[in-house]
């Protein structure tokens, strides 16, 4: 049996603004804009994707699932992310080399030390 990495599926009050959201802090392409999923990937046929979908009910606590990004340069990725509309999260991470941060509907993710800057 073989299983191919499709997407995630995150759920969204709108998907839309929270899909382009995530197109712009990665680079990616909308590949899918329909109102009830908003798709990006990283280019057109690279798999996975990530695929927004409406949700009726508001996030309220911390994700179960969440995605990891690793730069080169921690401190300017934060910064370009903050600018774009994310927030600092605290998830209970305490001193860490990662910075947590949350999407603008809440959902967290790190973004962590260049390779060799680990702890």
């Amino acid at each position: 049996m073989t299983l191919i990495w499709e997407q995630v599926v995150v759920d969204a009050a709108d998907p839309a603004e929270l899909g382009a959201w995530w197109a712009k802090a990665l680079g990616w392409v909308v590949v899918n804009d329909a109102e009830d999923e908003y798709e990006i990937r990283l280019a057109p046929d690279t798999l996975p994707g990530l695929i927004f979908v409406p949700v009726g009910e508001a996030k309220k606590v911390k994700n179960r699932l969440h995605l990891d990004f690793r730069p080169e340069d921690q401190k300017a990725e934060v910064d370009r992310l903050l600018a774009l509309g994310a927030r600092p999260a605290d998830v209970g991470q305490g001193d860490e080399p990662w910075v947590v941060l949350a999407d603008p509907e809440g959902n967290e993710f790190c973004v962590l030390a260049p390779h060799g800057n680990d702890a």
